[in-house]
């Protein structure tokens, strides 16, 4: 559910192994597009279909298969979700963010919206264009279910794609979603001009700003160490190819960003910011980020305020 970037390649990844796989587009003139043209000429025009990949604008058509993959932006999933209805098929979430209304994470909106679905997420280091194309991608599958987990794991895991289970959802949420408020603050660093050495520190205290959240959400250690925390992190923060890193890059030079491209860590470090007044929690690099991306503070500024904060052990 969901024709963008990751949900594209998600289709074309399982159906290459040659289940059938319903890939939903919201907009009707692009779904024919794409049954024509065999591809998602938008964003991986470059990654064909394979022929047990069908296209559809019919919602009943992806509700009652074996699992449903909602791949949407998260500010929109809670819409999204309204249009799936009662099923009892699993739902797998595949985006990375934190709701501004709620302050809630994508397997709770899912529940929030559809009480007594079974919900899971999948999340970890990857961009689509590696998926699509078949490049080897390891990821986290979190459900807290055990045995639903089991059973995902088995059906989503292809040649190329390698899942990694937990029933941690809280953790793999949590490092989904901050890591790309990290890779803002590690492209301001980098269009700042300010080097390597700044990004690896950035880096470094930005994940010990994630553990600190964690531990307060309840999430195990291991899992913000692993693919949906850490891994995630390394790869978000040092990547051009990152709408997060790039939306942060054009922060550090000065630069307007494109409007209409989605970047989830924008909507993060916002609630975020949020959540720690309402729970005291010390987030420096969350919340300069917060103010540059709402332009309250401008990235000299926010360096002098990191650099002068009061000196304490690490």
């Amino acid at each position: 559910m969901g024709a963008g970037a990751f949900g594209t390649a998600l289709a074309i990844a399982l159906s290459k192994t040659g289940q059938p796989v319903t890939l939903w587009c919201r907009k009707a003139d692009q779904a024919r597009d794409m049954d024509r043209l065999r591809c998602n000429r938008v964003y991986l025009p470059n990654a064909p279909f394979p022929d047990s990949l069908t296209v559809t604008q019919d919602m009943s058509r992806v509700t009652n298969g074996i699992a449903l993959l909602v791949a949407v932006p998260l500010q929109a999933m809670r819409t999204a979700a309204a249009q799936i209805g009662t099923s009892d098929t699993p739902l797998v979430a595949c985006c990375k963010g934190i709701e501004l209304s709620t302050g809630l994470g994508p397997t709770r909106v899912l529940e929030d919206v559809l009480p007594g679905a079974m919900t899971s997420i999948l999340t970890g280091p990857s961009f689509a264009a590696d998926i699509a194309i078949g490049r080897p991608t390891a990821l986290t599958l979190a459900c807290a279910s055990a045995p639903t987990g089991k059973e995902l794991q088995s059906l989503l895991t292809t040649p190329t794609l390698r899942l990694y289970r937990t029933t941690d959802t809280i953790g793999a949420e949590l490092g989904g979603a901050l890591k790309n408020v990290m890779a803002i603050a590690c492209g301001a660093v980098i269009g700042a001009g300010l080097g390597d050495s700044a990004r690896a520190a950035t880096m470094t205290r930005g994940f010990a700003e994630m553990q600190r959240i964690g531990a307060v959400y309840g999430a195990r250690p291991d899992t913000l160490s692993g693919l949906s925390g850490l891994g995630d992190l390394a790869l978000t923060c040092t990547s051009d190819l990152s709408r997060n890193y790039q939306l942060g890059l054009s922060l550090g030079r000065g630069e307007t960003f494109d409007p209409t491209i989605t970047v989830e860590g924008a909507a993060t470090a916002k609630a975020m910011s949020e959540i720690a007044k309402q729970k005291g929690l010390d987030l420096p690099i969350t919340q300069t980020v917060t103010r540059l991306v709402e332009g309250s503070t401008t990235i000299t500024d926010a360096i002098e305020t990191l650099m002068t904060r009061p000196l304490k052990e690490e």
